[in-house]
């Protein structure tokens, strides 16, 4: 039964690719069909860096390392959104004009630490085979620890993002909060023990 969770998660984490492609056949995207598959991806990043977050606690909480399988997949899944993401707002918004894009993310704080974040995700997506952790060493974890810079680069993206509904970006800060507390909470545990 177990050898089927892994390409279940693999099929569930497309579920973001199924609605938008969904919603673009049958004309459900809105008013601003552009805003709404740049949001849509956005947000789907967000979520899957904070299930990756995830993955560490429910191991300690549950004393299964079942959930530690699906980090790394988890993790590829949030850099695959977040370029989607990224090229959704760098092609369907800017058209490929690098110019006003460049200014955007020199001027705009939401896109500098949005681009910061998508930045900071290319080298943990390059590292993460085995083959590369076992060379990289004690190094891969300290590089790898750089997913708590991206996801607090990513809830200030969202947050600074919206200037009106501030309800969904809430939610994922007290999500993001209480993941990063219990790894501070179990961290205390264990180096007591």
């Amino acid at each position: 039964m177990k050898k089927y969770f892994k390409p279940a998660v693999f099929v569930l984490s497309l579920w973001p690719i199924y609605i938008i492609t969904y919603q673009i056949l049958y004309n459900q995207l809105g008013p601003e069909p552009v805003d709404r598959i740049i949001n849509h991806f956005g947000e789907w990043t967000l979520i899957f860096i904070l299930l990756t977050l995830s993955m560490t606690p429910l191991r300690k909480i549950t004393k299964s390392f079942e959930w530690i399988k699906f980090r790394r997949m988890l993790g590829l899944f949030a850099f695959f959104y977040a370029s989607i993401h990224m090229l959704s707002y760098v092609g369907l918004d800017y058209r490929f004009d690098f110019k006003p894009l460049i200014n955007d993310v020199l001027k705009k704080k939401f896109v500098f630490v949005g681009f910061s974040a998508w930045l900071l995700l290319i080298p943990l997506a390059i590292t993460s085979s085995d083959k590369i952790a076992r060379l990289l060493k004690q190094n891969w974890k300290k590089l790898h620890r750089l997913i708590y810079v991206i996801s607090i680069f990513g809830v200030l993206h969202f947050i600074w993002l919206s200037k009106t509904i501030f309800f969904k970006p809430l939610i994922f800060l007290i999500i993001l909060i209480i993941l990063l507390l219990l790894r501070i909470n179990f961290s205390r545990l264990s180096s007591k023990v």
